[in-house]
């Protein structure tokens, strides 16, 4: 029984906190791959230099700090333009996928998501994150109904109330 009443407030609880299975990155790690890049700056060869930069944007977007996953959001934006593989197409779609995830924007996220699909149709990772988006913007809803039902509540109660105190 009180198994029950545990993954009962568990699966309450994540329904709040998200419960995603997207790891978090934190500000060292996101510091050590500014490093890398300037230091892959210095005289690398190109594919060493976008190596460090992929694995700083995958830091970024994975960063718990909404700055860092802007500018995660950013450096991706501008390496689209320059990919040179389809493999790095979907490595780079997925992550603007997981920084839009990370900054909210679930439609845009689904989006990027399904074009990597559509490169690779059975990519185990990106149907995970698929999922993962579409059970936030359901959970997104049903609170948001929550919600409205809360306030139509409340102000028929207060019409109620209102009413009542008229006819005395």
């Amino acid at each position: 029984m009180e198994a029950k009443i545990g993954r009962f407030f568990e699966s309450v609880g994540s329904l709040f906190t998200g419960g995603d299975q997207i790891p978090w990155c934190n500000s060292d790690i996101v510091s050590g791959c500014e490093r890398e890049v300037a230091e892959a700056e210095k005289g690398s060869s190109d594919e060493l230099k976008s190596e460090c930069i992929t694995r700083l944007s995958w830091a970024l977007v994975h960063s718990k700090r909404p700055e860092d996953v802007q500018r995660g959001i950013a450096m991706l934006e501008a390496l689209l333009a320059g990919y040179n593989s389809p493999m790095q197409l979907r490595e780079r779609l997925y992550l603007l996928a997981v920084g839009y995830y990370r900054s909210g924007e679930y439609s845009r996220s689904r989006q990027l998501v399904e074009d990597c699909l559509e490169i690779v149709p059975d990519w185990r990772q990106a149907f995970t994150l698929k999922k993962t988006i579409e059970n936030k913007i359901t959970k997104d809803g049903v609170i948001g109904i929550g919600i409205a039902t809360i306030a139509v509540g409340l102000l028929a109660g207060g019409i109620a109330a209102a009413l009542s105190l008229r006819k005395k």
